[in-house]
């Protein structure tokens, strides 16, 4: 049901209204977790440096660095982003940072999407029975 603003006040050209959405609109821990993840993935650049963290190649940030287009601080920002997000981790090798990936995370985005397909594809199952329904014996 949407809900005004402006209570008490009759609309006109500038009133706004907000709608919520149950279904979209979710909170808690385990979505946080995942709007981080996938607030990371949506960037090119870091999914980039996870392509190359998780292909095994070890590779410091200053390393990463001269592979971009960018500052060496830029790039650090994009390493801390996907750290956070737990999609990499720095490991100390004397005065260097190596990145290093981690596939179970970048499963955890896979999993969550493979269970939004399933959720579709059974909706437009639904809406193929709806759609496709057989005329019954009595109309004949």
């Amino acid at each position: 049901m949407p809900r005004r603003i402006r209570r008490g006040t009759t609309c006109t050209a500038s009133c706004h209204w907000i709608y919520y959405n149950h279904m979209v609109v979710l909170n808690g821990p385990a979505h946080d977790d995942l709007d981080q993840l996938f607030r990371a993935l949506a960037d090119r650049t870091r999914r980039d440096i996870v392509a190359h963290a998780l292909a095994g190649e070890e590779a410091s940030v200053s390393t990463l660095a001269a592979r971009y287009r960018m500052s060496f601080a830029a790039v650090q920002k994009h390493v801390a982003v996907l750290e956070r997000a737990r999609l990499v981790s720095k490991l100390a090798l004397g005065r260097e940072r190596i990145v290093q990936g981690n596939p179970q995370r970048l499963a955890q985005a896979r999993s969550a999407l493979v269970e939004l397909e399933s959720i579709w594809l059974n909706r437009f199952s639904q809406i193929d029975d709806v759609l496709l329904i057989k005329p019954s014996a009595k109309g004949k």
